[in-house]
């Protein structure tokens, strides 16, 4: 998955989300951007979104992997990607 924008969710209660990292199975990873840290496997469907709340460390696992494709595959925006992971969990 190439970050050519951020990318931004509002979610019905805690408001709007960004894009973390790509999961799997055409779900990504969104967090909270104004309150504490809550994680979120989101799934996109043509009649909305389902919010599925995760674990720190599960949100942190799938940015991981999706860093190590990024690396493996060279992703041309493998630093975009760093970046928001540092951002994020560091």
């Amino acid at each position: 998955m190439s970050l050519n924008a951020e990318r931004y969710l509002n979610h019905p209660t805690f408001g709007m989300l960004y894009l973390v990292s790509p999961a799997s199975n055409g779900r990504d990873v969104y967090a909270t951007l104004y309150a504490q840290k809550i994680f979120f496997l989101v799934t996109l469907q043509p009649r909305g979104a389902t919010f599925e709340v995760i674990p720190y460390m599960d949100a942190r696992h799938y940015a991981e992997m999706h860093l190590s494709k990024c690396r493996r595959e060279k992703y041309s925006d493998i630093d975009v990607w760093q970046k928001l992971f540092n951002q994020t969990f560091i």
